[in-house]
């Protein structure tokens, strides 16, 4: 009975391993439809895509009356790939069953055509891959990294971490880099990179180390012994061409041409560049002032406030009471209020009286908690290993 048993086991997994595979994608069983693979063209509406795919007028509209919150038929953009998925019924003719658009690598908005129109969404997994790397430097960090086939979003990312300890324009030829990242793909596709977990900069003649560390409220970046990398305050709250006006009580007016006060700096920058707030803080106060135009005001701690006058815009969805981190957007620059051209008027106030912000003396960011030493500890043992694999 036995050997019976076993013998109609093997004949089963016989027949098993002979059926064909049903391949998948966006939940169809793909192998089952006509497939065309096509890319958006300018000035294309989506109903003018589906007419031409030969959708019919009661599908186009119940497509285009979607709330957008369901599907945003405004959304779609020239150059974007997307298929139409056509099956043949029993009377030979073919039909457009879906139409799948694809607004990035991951993302597919499926349109189901056939009984109830309706939408699914479909998102591929990014695969993380940690890799460890190590370049010379010959000229800059970017060229460095590009020409050792590495991202060069490491360069933008390791001067973000190392901005308070390396000065970036004085690297020089033999400096070097050991770092320990993640790399994100979508399939075989290398997308982008995650977190910097590690690195080790050769620069001035000694190694300077940077740890990723996260648990409950800390998440940042410090050195061997737990001291944050980053300072309290951002150098500069933007990137800017040049100070066109510095803090001074006795200056000229442009406009009124009156000598009074200029307790700020004047970043000289390209409207519409991004403004960030140099430190963590509350936002205090947000709306148009007089002269000073746009201006957002944001309390660090009790002993410092920043403002940032003659804003364009505000970032969106700032608001009076929020929480904002170091290095976010919180507005854009402009000419708003009385100004002669785009730029930032930048103040900040210790104790409440103004200082010039250039002499400003950035307090350290706070270390690593006594409590979380011991695993900080094992962190860096664990990342140094990485980082000389």
């Amino acid at each position: 009975m036995m050997a019976s048993c076993a013998k109609t086991n093997d004949s089963k997994e016989k027949q098993q391993a002979q059926e064909p595979v049903v391949r998948y994608e966006w939940g169809l069983p793909i192998d089952s439809f006509r497939i065309d693979t096509c890319t958006v063209k300018e000035g294309e509406t989506l109903g003018g895509i589906l007419n031409r795919l030969g959708a019919t007028r009661q599908q186009i509209t119940g497509i285009t009356l979607m709330p957008r919150s369901e599907f945003d038929v405004r959304t779609i953009r020239p150059g974007k790939t997307y298929y139409a998925i056509f099956q043949t019924d029993t009377a030979n003719t073919e039909h457009l069953c879906y139409y799948v658009y694809k607004p990035n690598i991951r993302e597919a908005i499926v349109l189901h055509l056939t009984d109830s129109i309706h939408v699914e969404r479909y998102e591929k997994p990014v695969i993380h891959r940690p890799r460890a790397a190590e370049v010379v430097i010959e000229s800059s960090l970017w060229n460095a990294m590009a020409g050792n086939g590495l991202p060069t979003e490491l360069a933008i990312e390791l001067s973000d971490i190392y901005a308070w300890t390396i000065d970036f324009f004085g690297l020089q030829k033999g400096d070097s880099i050991r770092v320990y990242y993640d790399e994100q793909y979508v399939d075989s596709t290398r997308i982008g990179i995650g977190r910097i977990y590690a690195a080790n900069f050769y620069h001035g003649r000694r190694w300077q180390e940077a740890f990723w560390f996260e648990d409950a409220n800390i998440h940042n970046y410090f050195d061997a012994e737990g001291n944050s990398l980053r300072k309290a305050f951002l150098k500069a709250p933007l990137n800017y061409k040049r100070i066109s006006s510095h803090f001074t009580y006795a200056r000229k007016h442009p406009i009124y041409k009156v000598v009074r006060p200029h307790t700020g700096v004047d970043y000289a920058a390209p409207a519409g560049t991004p403004v960030v707030s140099i430190g963590d803080g509350v936002v205090t106060f947000k709306q148009y002032k007089g002269g000073g135009g746009h201006t957002v005001k944001i309390k660090h701690n009790s002993t410092y406030t920043t403002a940032y006058l003659h804003l364009s815009k505000y970032a969106k969805g700032l608001a009076v009471g929020q929480h904002v981190k170091q290095g976010q957007v919180i507005g854009y620059v402009g000419s708003s209020g009385s100004s002669t051209g785009p730029h930032l008027d930048f103040r900040v106030w210790k104790n409440g009286s103004p200082i010039d912000p250039l002499k400003m003396q950035s307090p350290p960011a706070e270390p690593i908690p006594t409590q979380y030493k011991d695993t900080f500890a094992i962190v860096v043992d664990n990342y140094r290993e990485l980082l000389t694999k």
